[in-house]
């Protein structure tokens, strides 16, 4: 379960939001919805351990009942998907799904779970492929595979849908939150259009404290 208790961030004393608390359970996608500057990609990256330090976060979270906010962004366990895919250019699918895996992990090992993974996201014998090569919807499809590959105990999902055009939105949003579910994993999204919201808690930061 990620958990947060009384999160607050502040830029120069003015606070962002009003305190929020949340429980998200395995499997469970809640969604925060605002307008542009309210917040939410900010605590998506309070949260992932990645805050501007022009920011002040008071309040506490929580993953698996385990106290996050002390740890260095690599040990949280959290993975985060962003509207940009980021793939690395000079790498291709496999050397950049490669890049999510344990360095110690030997090179048969990394080479199944990278078969496996492209299989079941309909990509298989892409290992050799230049990310420019792909569609958009591929792209989509890989980047959510390296932040899965990682094996995430939870997952903060930044408006990854909004630069895909509709159809393509719909095929793909179905994908993330059919992997996310399937994975058990709590998640926590944010967007502007309600149409990406599946249905569970809707956390509407502008209305927070009126």
């Amino acid at each position: 379960m990620l958990k947060l208790e009384t999160v607050q961030i502040y830029i120069d004393g003015r606070p962002l939001f009003s305190s929020l608390s949340l429980e998200i359970k395995p499997g469970e996608i809640a969604s925060i919805m605002g307008p542009s500057g309210c917040g939410k990609s900010t605590l998506l990256s309070a949260i992932c351990g990645n805050l501007a330090d022009v920011f002040v976060l008071s309040g506490d979270v929580s993953l698996n009942e385990r106290t996050i906010l002390a740890l260095p962004m690599e040990k949280r366990r959290i993975g985060i998907l962003f509207q940009d895919d980021l793939l690395f250019p000079h790498m291709n699918i496999a050397e950049n799904l490669a890049f999510a895996l344990p360095s110690e992990m030997e090179k048969p090992e990394k080479k199944e779970k990278i078969r496996e993974a492209l299989m079941k996201a309909g990509l298989s014998g892409f290992e050799k492929r230049d990310p420019e090569t792909l569609s958009g919807g591929q792209r989509a499809r890989v980047s959510l595979l390296r932040s899965l590959l990682a094996e995430p105990e939870a997952i903060l999902l930044d408006e990854p849908f909004s630069k895909l055009d509709q159809e393509l939105k719909d095929q793909i949003r179905s994908f993330v939150f059919e992997t996310i579910r399937s994975m058990d994993i709590p998640a926590l999204l944010v967007s502007h259009d309600h149409r990406d919201c599946p249905q569970g808690q809707i956390i509407n930061l502008a209305n927070q404290g009126e």
